[in-house]
């Protein structure tokens, strides 16, 4: 692109905001308090997520108890028919957003992805079932993330759309180890209570505080502009995979290192409970220090390998951390060996930041979006198969409990746990060993992937549905186009 183009495009984004802008002043903001701003994005986040992350140990205990006998297998269908909800609603939800606005489907999309929370006291079998339907509206972060893009500028995105992602994380550093404390305190039951009120007041929030962030005047509908089938296709950016080598080999990579990555987060933690023989406190604990060592993973330690070995071999690396990560976690059966495999996680976390540094610095300035467009899509389409995929590999090796896990013995760990491990000392995680080999795969494609290439893709329409979250009037770069490094799933 042209030093003129460049600048002709800055022009029009700065008028755009301005409209924007002015128009929200003349009135044509819903009520709200102030004006939009990313921290309004950001609380919704933050207590939706953490009333989440309170019920990490209750949900443990109450899918054992509901599914005895099949666990895993049910967990991986639960949140494999989720995720994959939640992937083919996405870009509609987005599209919709574009000509009805942001702060309903802020609205929508909390309500009925905290809508499960109460039922886990009421009825079990009601409450999984639920949790597996909100997928279809379990995509605040598609929403939230156009929220971000209608109020802020191209140059203040990035940092935007970080703030976000860091609260996300925050949340979940903070509110499982709270939660552990509180249900071993005063019982599972006040958990629910606190996460249920917790998120009546993220729905009153939206309601009575959040200000619309795409006026009227400004919306699509009322330029003409209908929502085609296209704007809505989920599998729209997978169709462009194949128009270019360099961009096949990227999404081949992210597909078969990310398949086992949304696999592992749904079932880890049931993991580390049942089997392993983790305490509520432990899995909370887990949970905080992992998540803070991803984050300095993600900005000191990713920064300081960019710079110094380049953006192709910390994508290798970060493979390769993830490959020893899921061998240790398949092969591992003492706690330690846990915590170990933990801090080898937090490493890995490097690889998809690096992955969309790598698209950004290669790609054209007016293909971004395709490319990213295309990652985002895959990565959609493994948080369905992954837990799937997991759970009846579970499910095949017959890695379950048939019993609650039962008081520590001296040695630490549950009993039940430590008789399962002997009856399966070989091979304790299978599902992760299985991850370890499309890893595996996945670094041997990305060693064909140059360091320095241009994209060659072709964007045609792809600018106007560039992204579930983005709508085309928007002034959103299309490199910005990202779904967020942690994913809009609860634990």
């Amino acid at each position: 692109m042209t030093q003129a183009g460049k600048k002709k495009k800055r022009a029009v984004n700065r008028s755009i905001m301005l409209a924007k802008k002015i128009i929200i002043k003349d009135g044509g903001t819903p009520q709200g308090i102030g004006s939009p701003s990313v921290y309004h994005a950001v609380i919704v986040i933050f207590l939706e997520f953490f009333a989440w992350g309170l019920l990490t140990a209750p949900t443990l205990v109450v899918l054992h108890e509901t599914f005895p006998k099949h666990t895993f297998l049910m967990n991986g269908l639960i949140q494999g028919v989720k995720g994959l909800l939640s992937f083919l609603s996405a870009p509609l939800i987005g599209a919709l957003s574009d000509v009805w606005g942001r702060k309903s489907f802020l609205l929508l999309t909390v309500f009925f992805t905290c809508a499960p929370i109460p039922l886990m006291k009421i009825s079990p079998w009601w409450y999984f079932a639920v949790i597996s339907v909100s997928g279809v509206f379990a995509v605040t972060f598609s929403v939230v993330f156009a929220y971000v893009a209608d109020i802020t500028q191209e140059h203040e995105r990035s940092m935007a759309y970080g703030l976000v992602s860091a609260t996300f994380a925050a949340s979940l550093v903070t509110s499982p180890a709270i939660g552990a404390y509180l249900g071993r305190a005063y019982g599972d039951s006040l958990v629910v209570v606190l996460a249920t009120a917790i998120a009546l007041l993220d729905i009153c929030f939206i309601l009575v505080a959040v200000p619309e962030s795409l006026p009227e005047k400004m919306r699509p509908a009322s330029w003409g502009a209908p929502i085609s089938w296209e704007q809505a296709d989920p599998f729209a950016s997978l169709k462009k995979v194949g128009q270019d080598s360099i961009v096949l080999l990227i999404c081949i990579t992210v597909f078969l290192s990310y398949l086992p990555e949304a696999g592992q987060y749904s079932s880890f933690f049931l993991y580390l409970r049942q089997i392993m023989g983790f305490s509520s406190e432990s899995v909370a604990a887990f949970i905080a220090v992992l998540g803070i060592l991803s984050i300095i993973a993600q900005t000191i330690v990713l920064s300081l390998l960019m710079r110094s070995i380049g953006n192709k071999n910390t994508i290798l690396l970060g493979l390769g951390f993830q490959i020893l990560q899921l061998a240790w976690y398949g092969f591992g059966s003492e706690p330690w060996m846990m915590w170990a495999a933990g801090a080898v996680a937090a490493m890995s976390s490097i690889t998809f930041p690096a992955v969309s540094a790598l698209v950004s610095r290669t790609a054209d300035a007016d293909q971004q979006g395709v490319v990213q467009g295309m990652i985002t899509g895959i990565r959609g389409l493994c948080n369905g198969l992954g837990p799937a995929l997991y759970g009846f590999i579970f499910y095949i090796f017959h890695v379950e409990l048939n019993e609650l896990p039962m008081p520590e013995s001296p040695s630490g760990g549950s009993v039940v746990a430590q008789y399962h491990l002997q009856q399966n000392s070989i091979i304790p995680g299978p599902p992760f060993l299985f991850g370890a080999c499309s890893v595996l795969l996945a670094l041997l494609v990305a060693l064909f992937i140059p360091e320095h290439t241009n994209l060659n893709v072709r964007s045609s329409n792809w600018k106007k549905h560039c992204g579930s979250h983005g709508h085309p009037h928007s002034p959103q770069a299309p490199g910005e186009a990202k779904e967020p490094l942690l994913q809009d799933t609860n634990v």
